[in-house]
Protein backbone atom coordinates (compact mmCIF):
# COMPACT_ATOMS: atom_id res chain seq x y z
CA UNK A 1 0.00 0.00 0.00
CA UNK A 2 1.22 3.49 -0.55
CA UNK A 3 2.56 5.91 2.50
CA UNK A 4 3.51 9.52 1.74
CA UNK A 5 5.19 8.78 4.36
CA UNK A 6 7.68 7.14 2.64
CA UNK A 7 8.51 10.02 0.04
CA UNK A 8 11.13 12.05 0.48
CA UNK A 9 13.95 14.79 0.00
CA UNK A 10 17.15 15.56 1.05
CA UNK A 11 19.22 18.45 2.02
CA UNK A 12 22.51 18.35 3.19
CA UNK A 13 23.75 17.56 6.86
CA UNK A 14 24.30 21.01 8.48
CA UNK A 15 28.12 21.34 8.98
CA UNK A 16 29.16 19.32 6.31
CA UNK A 17 28.13 17.02 3.89
CA UNK A 18 30.85 15.61 1.76
CA UNK A 19 34.18 14.32 3.05
CA UNK A 20 37.24 12.17 1.83
CA UNK A 21 39.67 10.37 3.48
CA UNK A 22 42.94 7.81 3.16
CA UNK A 23 41.12 4.42 1.83
CA UNK A 24 42.72 2.60 4.91
CA UNK A 25 40.54 4.97 7.02
CA UNK A 26 38.10 3.28 9.53
CA UNK A 27 34.78 3.56 7.71
CA UNK A 28 31.28 4.47 9.38
CA UNK A 29 28.50 1.67 9.31
CA UNK A 30 25.59 3.66 10.35
CA UNK A 31 23.88 7.13 9.39
CA UNK A 32 24.87 9.07 12.81
CA UNK A 33 27.99 7.96 14.18
CA UNK A 34 30.58 10.74 13.98
CA UNK A 35 33.10 10.02 11.62
CA UNK A 36 36.80 8.97 12.12
CA UNK A 37 39.21 12.18 12.39
CA UNK A 38 41.09 11.37 8.90
CA UNK A 39 38.23 12.70 7.06
CA UNK A 40 37.94 15.99 5.16
CA UNK A 41 35.08 18.00 5.00
CA UNK A 42 34.82 19.91 1.53
CA UNK A 43 32.94 22.22 2.17
CA UNK A 44 30.05 23.85 -0.02
CA UNK A 45 28.12 21.95 -2.55
CA UNK A 46 26.59 23.59 -5.26
CA UNK A 47 22.38 23.42 -5.10
CA UNK A 48 22.14 20.15 -7.78
CA UNK A 49 23.30 18.56 -4.92
CA UNK A 50 25.00 14.76 -5.43
CA UNK A 51 24.07 12.45 -8.10
CA UNK A 52 24.34 9.22 -8.20
CA UNK A 53 24.13 7.00 -11.14
CA UNK A 54 24.10 3.41 -10.57
CA UNK A 55 22.09 1.73 -14.01
CA UNK A 56 22.93 -1.85 -14.99
CA UNK A 57 24.41 -2.17 -18.27
CA UNK A 58 23.23 -4.64 -20.72
CA UNK A 59 23.98 -5.55 -24.26
CA UNK A 60 21.58 -6.92 -26.49
CA UNK A 61 22.38 -10.35 -28.94
CA UNK A 62 20.39 -10.34 -32.29
CA UNK A 63 19.75 -13.54 -34.24
CA UNK A 64 19.64 -13.44 -37.80
CA UNK A 65 16.54 -11.99 -38.79
CA UNK A 66 16.77 -9.04 -36.09
CA UNK A 67 14.55 -11.06 -33.02
CA UNK A 68 16.54 -9.94 -29.42
CA UNK A 69 17.22 -13.56 -28.09
CA UNK A 70 19.59 -12.51 -25.07
CA UNK A 71 20.45 -9.35 -22.96
CA UNK A 72 23.37 -10.38 -21.01
CA UNK A 73 24.85 -8.12 -18.29
CA UNK A 74 27.75 -6.29 -19.26
CA UNK A 75 28.16 -3.86 -16.18
CA UNK A 76 26.88 -1.88 -13.49
CA UNK A 77 29.17 1.68 -13.19
CA UNK A 78 28.20 3.02 -9.75
CA UNK A 79 29.24 6.52 -10.21
CA UNK A 80 28.73 10.30 -8.38
CA UNK A 81 28.67 13.88 -9.34
CA UNK A 82 29.03 16.69 -7.15
CA UNK A 83 30.06 20.27 -7.71
CA UNK A 84 32.22 21.58 -5.26
CA UNK A 85 31.99 25.23 -4.25
CA UNK A 86 34.16 25.80 -1.92
CA UNK A 87 36.99 26.85 -4.27
CA UNK A 88 39.49 28.73 -2.16
CA UNK A 89 39.19 25.59 0.47
CA UNK A 90 43.07 23.92 0.65
CA UNK A 91 41.24 20.40 1.48
CA UNK A 92 38.72 20.59 -1.86
CA UNK A 93 41.81 21.83 -4.02
CA UNK A 94 43.66 18.56 -2.89
CA UNK A 95 40.81 16.11 -3.27
CA UNK A 96 40.64 17.87 -7.29
CA UNK A 97 44.27 18.05 -7.75
CA UNK A 98 45.47 15.80 -5.70
CA UNK A 99 47.13 16.12 -2.14
CA UNK A 100 51.06 16.24 -3.80
CA UNK A 101 49.93 18.89 -6.14
CA UNK A 102 48.90 21.46 -3.47
CA UNK A 103 50.61 23.62 -1.17
CA UNK A 104 49.40 26.29 1.32
CA UNK A 105 46.53 26.03 4.31
CA UNK A 106 45.37 29.17 3.19
CA UNK A 107 44.58 31.67 1.63
CA UNK A 108 46.41 34.50 3.73
CA UNK A 109 49.51 32.32 3.56
CA UNK A 110 48.92 31.63 0.24
CA UNK A 111 48.58 28.22 -1.86
CA UNK A 112 49.82 26.92 -4.63
CA UNK A 113 48.02 24.37 -6.70
CA UNK A 114 50.35 22.25 -9.89
CA UNK A 115 47.79 20.60 -12.96
CA UNK A 116 50.07 18.32 -14.21
CA UNK A 117 48.81 14.09 -15.28
CA UNK A 118 50.00 12.76 -12.15
CA UNK A 119 46.93 10.07 -10.99
CA UNK A 120 45.24 11.02 -8.09
CA UNK A 121 44.85 8.03 -5.51
CA UNK A 122 41.79 6.50 -4.82
CA UNK A 123 40.03 7.74 -1.37
CA UNK A 124 37.45 6.70 0.75
CA UNK A 125 33.97 9.16 0.50
CA UNK A 126 31.33 10.10 2.78
CA UNK A 127 28.15 12.33 2.06
CA UNK A 128 25.80 12.85 4.71
CA UNK A 129 22.33 14.39 4.09
CA UNK A 130 19.52 14.65 5.94
CA UNK A 131 16.28 12.88 4.56
CA UNK A 132 12.40 14.70 5.63
CA UNK A 133 11.26 14.11 8.81
CA UNK A 134 15.11 14.70 9.75
CA UNK A 135 16.27 11.51 9.23
CA UNK A 136 19.75 11.25 8.46
CA UNK A 137 21.05 9.11 5.52
CA UNK A 138 24.67 8.59 4.84
CA UNK A 139 26.33 7.38 2.09
CA UNK A 140 29.68 5.22 2.05
CA UNK A 141 31.97 5.02 -0.91
CA UNK A 142 35.19 2.89 0.64
CA UNK A 143 37.02 3.81 -2.59
CA UNK A 144 36.20 6.33 -5.31
CA UNK A 145 38.55 8.11 -8.24
CA UNK A 146 37.73 11.27 -9.45
CA UNK A 147 37.49 10.31 -12.85
CA UNK A 148 36.29 13.69 -14.45
CA UNK A 149 36.08 17.36 -13.35
CA UNK A 150 34.26 19.54 -15.62
CA UNK A 151 35.39 22.58 -17.09
CA UNK A 152 35.90 25.44 -14.51
CA UNK A 153 34.50 28.61 -15.24
CA UNK A 154 35.64 32.00 -14.06
CA UNK A 155 33.17 34.51 -14.49
CA UNK A 156 31.20 36.90 -12.29
CA UNK A 157 28.17 35.76 -12.44
CA UNK A 158 28.55 32.32 -10.53
CA UNK A 159 31.14 31.27 -7.89
CA UNK A 160 34.14 28.85 -9.12
CA UNK A 161 33.59 25.48 -8.74
CA UNK A 162 34.51 22.11 -9.31
CA UNK A 163 32.23 19.68 -10.67
CA UNK A 164 33.80 16.07 -10.18
CA UNK A 165 32.61 12.53 -11.77
CA UNK A 166 33.56 10.03 -8.83
CA UNK A 167 33.75 6.33 -9.75
CA UNK A 168 33.01 4.07 -6.92
CA UNK A 169 34.93 0.74 -7.41
CA UNK A 170 34.32 -2.60 -5.43
CA UNK A 171 35.53 -3.31 -2.10
CA UNK A 172 37.10 -6.70 -0.81
CA UNK A 173 33.04 -7.73 -0.60
CA UNK A 174 32.28 -6.51 -4.33
CA UNK A 175 30.15 -3.69 -3.13
CA UNK A 176 30.45 -0.02 -4.72
CA UNK A 177 28.96 2.12 -1.88
CA UNK A 178 26.92 1.84 1.11
CA UNK A 179 24.08 3.38 2.28
CA UNK A 180 22.62 3.84 5.70
CA UNK A 181 19.57 5.59 6.76
CA UNK A 182 17.74 6.62 10.29
CA UNK A 183 18.87 4.20 13.29
CA UNK A 184 20.65 4.61 16.28
CA UNK A 185 24.09 5.14 16.48
CA UNK A 186 26.15 2.22 16.84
Amino acid sequence: MSDVKNVTTAKPKVGGAAFTAPVETSLPTDAKTDLNEAFNGLGYISEDGVVNNNSPEHEDIKAWGGDIVATPHTGKPDTFTCRLIEALNPKVLKAVYGSKNVTGESVAAGITVKANSSENPAMAWVFDMVLRGDIPKRVVIPSGTITEVSEITYIDSDVVGYEITINAEPDANGNTHYEYIGGAAA
